[in-house]
């Protein structure tokens, strides 16, 4: 059902500003909140809903209350696209936050260029979303070549050398192959095989035979949690014995969950700090609103999520009462290290750069069916 944003005049504007009354901000989120992907959406929101209705308890951003519209793209790009036209024609929503995947990021991006309209956090890591510079694009997280180079880095130095890749036939699989092939080239290395599994799919059997044939040490995966499950769990049987890394795209908590026993050693690089530490004073600060918000599962997703909405209210505050889209995006770019601190997780945007952080590091799933890092 849609809902639809009566706008008010306000005094010291000048003109309407999409999505902004004297007492609300209206936010637009397109993610997959059903099919094969949805505990990202599903997790990614819980975290970004429950930190902005926290910020709507303390009385909002000067007076107004955050309001955060979310449809369904079942992470496909063309639906994707028909949402980013609702969201901003009919929606009327001030700016678009945390979309879900490559695909239907990039699918979103000429819209946004067109509408000249903020596109914040989406939960891709690609280059499309970084390179060339976008002023209208706002990310959280490092990038899949980031990732890639760590996971790469990591493996290499422990001697490993037979490495191959399972990646989703789309965007979001070819940009992380492209990346683990620089981080190969950069050693004088190379992948030893490819396979591929078609996106919203878990039809893996040939992908199986051509990598159990190879007897790699490692396979990284880039692709969804549905379809890398299905990998690892037919991998095992046929003796596979080997170890798998994921870029945390995957979602850590879903692989986990559809797993089960098969989880143990299952290697994920994560871009957000450790969900469960009790020492990092942005993950207490997460954790308390989370469960005051009725959330008793804490995760990487959700934590990301909550991240990106903690600093997007930064931007909304800085702004001012006087709210534009322009104003919000230059206020965004006066957050660096000197200025703001998340206690634990640093955030540098400039004129120049939108890229927020480079935070990576790696997690294992243990025996218990917990994470280690």
């Amino acid at each position: 059902m849609l809902a639809f944003v009566v706008l008010l005049p306000r005094i010291g504007i000048g003109a309407d500003v999409p999505g902004v009354t004297p007492t609300q901000i209206v936010v637009g989120q397109s993610a997959a909140f059903s099919g094969p992907a949805a505990e990202l959406g599903t997790q990614y929101r819980a975290g970004a809903q429950a930190y902005f209705d926290y910020v709507n308890t303390l009385g909002g951003i000067h007076k107004r209350q955050i309001r955060l519209i979310t449809r369904d793209d079942q992470y496909e790009a063309d639906y994707a696209a028909a949402n980013t036209r609702i969201l901003i024609s009919k929606e009327n929503v001030f700016a678009l936050f945390g979309y879900v995947g490559t695909p239907t990021s990039n699918a979103a991006v000429p819209i946004v260029n067109s509408a000249q309209i903020p596109f914040f956090a989406p939960l891709t890591g690609a280059s499309s979303m970084r390179e060339p510079f976008n002023r209208y694009i706002f990310n959280i997280r490092a990038g899949y070549n980031d990732e890639t180079e760590f996971l790469i880095d990591r493996s290499v130095r422990m001697g490993v050398r037979k490495i191959a890749v399972f990646y989703q036939n789309d965007a979001y699989g070819r940009a992380g192959l492209s990346g683990i092939e620089s981080a190969l080239r950069k050693r004088n290395l190379s992948i030893i095989e490819t396979a591929t599994v078609e996106r919203n799919s878990t039809d893996v059997r040939a992908a199986v035979q051509k990598l159990v044939n190879k007897k790699p040490e490692v396979i990284v995966q880039i692709s969804a949690y549905s379809s890398s499950a299905a990998l690892i769990q037919q991998m095992r049987e046929q003796g596979y014995s080997g170890q798998f890394y994921n870029v945390s795209f995957v979602g850590g908590q879903a692989l986990m969950d559809l797993l089960g026993k098969d989880a143990h050693g299952v290697v994920i690089s994560q871009v957000v700090p450790f969900p469960w530490g009790t020492s990092n004073p942005l993950v207490a600060e997460y954790a308390t609103v989370m469960r005051k918000a009725g959330y008793d599962s804490l995760n990487f997703s959700s934590l990301e999520g909550y991240i990106a909405a903690k600093v997007f209210v930064e931007g909304l505050r800085r702004a001012g009462p006087g709210l534009t889209r322009e104003k919000f995006i230059s206020a965004l770019e006066t957050i660096n290290t000197r200025t703001y601190t998340l206690g634990g997780f640093d955030i540098q945007f400039s004129h120049a750069s939108h890229n927020g952080s480079k935070f990576v590091e790696m997690t294992v799933i243990g025996k218990d069916g917990k994470f280690k890092n």
